[in-house]
């Protein structure tokens, strides 16, 4: 059975470096914000070019910790795209705000920016855009009709990204990023982490993660436990190294799928940017016979995402109201396809020969 995602060729690749950073680790002992925490935290503000990058503990984290320091809660409503992961949605209700859920660009499955200018009233207090598949969401384009509400752009899929020539991570108000295993910059675990230029906020993000603590044993915020392990800074250090080289085979192994697929099958439409790739998916017709098929030839595959988010059970108070068309739409047909730097040209062909052999 082929890879859906092969992380061991990525460590196969750097296993001394990253064997060696986990060893450094074990032998100092400081595993909770050691050292390898802040080095990382620079390195990635360096790869950014932003003034403030904050490790935390997962990708959900840094979305709830975002909205906790944006003071965001009951009465407060946050505009989100319908189709995505369910932690956008999440971390929203969990501090008693409402969600409120936007409709998808067809095209680009990222946020519609009409519908989202349809959906600002006088309660909006964030926008959370979300950079699917990899795909940075132009912040830009938000700032222009959202004034003073703030935007916390959802970069678990899309570090690495360019759009309009500016990196993901590096426009809102606050920017979030995850390093879950499968993201284009993972690590070997849960982890993530917050950007902002805010000298401010990036003095209350730091309290929150610890538990709201100005200095030890001294609360002056509500807070989580929200760090980033030392292992986890580690491991990403290493790996933040090739990334850039990663970045250019993901781009390389896209667009081997997208000669080969663009004039049969539907796929994100891309336009001048870069994506970073973190899924490769079309829109198919037949989707589970596809996904069947597939199966049958050794070719796994995933779907991002069945079930819009207004139509999840636990918003079925809400449901009624939404009837986001294209959202619904997409989550009915798209399929993701293997994706890794490290996908061959006969697996890369090998999928795509398949999906034209069923398509006919």
């Amino acid at each position: 059975m082929m890879e859906f995602i092969d992380l061991n060729k990525q460590y196969q690749r750097i296993k001394v470096e990253v064997d060696n950073a986990i060893s450094n680790v074990l032998n100092h002992g400081q595993y909770i914000l050691g050292p390898e925490v802040a080095n990382l935290e620079s390195s990635l503000s360096q790869y950014l070019g932003v003034k403030h990058s904050i490790g935390c503990a997962s990708g959900t984290d840094a979305l709830l910790i975002a909205l906790m320091a944006l003071e965001i809660g009951p009465g407060d409503e946050v505009i989100i795209p319908d189709f995505t992961f369910f932690a956008t949605a999440e971390v929203v209700s969990l501090l008693g705000a409402t969600p409120i859920f936007a409709d998808i660009n067809p095209d680009t499955y990222n946020m519609c920016l009409d519908d989202v200018s349809k959906k600002i009233t006088n309660k909006t207090k964030a926008i959370i855009p979300v950079s699917l598949y990899g795909l940075a969401y132009d912040i830009s384009s938000l700032q222009n009709i959202s004034h003073d509400i703030s935007i916390i752009e959802d970069a678990a899929q899309s570090f690495g990204a360019v759009t309009r020539g500016v990196k993901s991570c590096t426009q809102a108000t606050i920017s979030c990023t995850s390093f879950f295993p499968s993201k284009p910059l993972g690590g070997y675990g849960d982890g993530g982490a917050l950007f902002t230029n805010s000298d401010e906020l990036n003095e209350k993000i730091r309290i929150i993660l610890k538990h709201g603590q100005s200095e030890r044993y001294v609360h002056t915020h509500i807070g989580v436990n929200g760090r980033l392990d030392t292992i986890q800074a580690a491991i990403l250090i290493e790996k933040l190294k090739i990334f850039p080289d990663e970045l250019n085979s993901r781009q390389v192994v896209a667009d081997r799928y997208r000669s080969n697929l663009e004039s049969t099958f539907k796929l994100q439409n891309i336009g001048n940017n870069t994506s970073a790739y973190a899924q490769f998916t079309i829109e198919v017709d037949n989707r589970d016979a596809v996904i069947k098929f597939l199966k049958d030839h050794g070719i796994p595959s995933a779907v991002h995402y069945p079930v819009p988010l207004s139509k999840q059970p636990v918003y079925s108070k809400l449901s009624s109201a939404y009837n986001n068309v294209n959202t619904i739409n997409a989550s009915n047909r798209v399929i993701s396809l293997p994706f890794h730097p490290y996908l061959t040209e006969e697996s890369i062909d090998k999928v795509c020969n398949l999906l034209l052999r069923f398509k006919s």
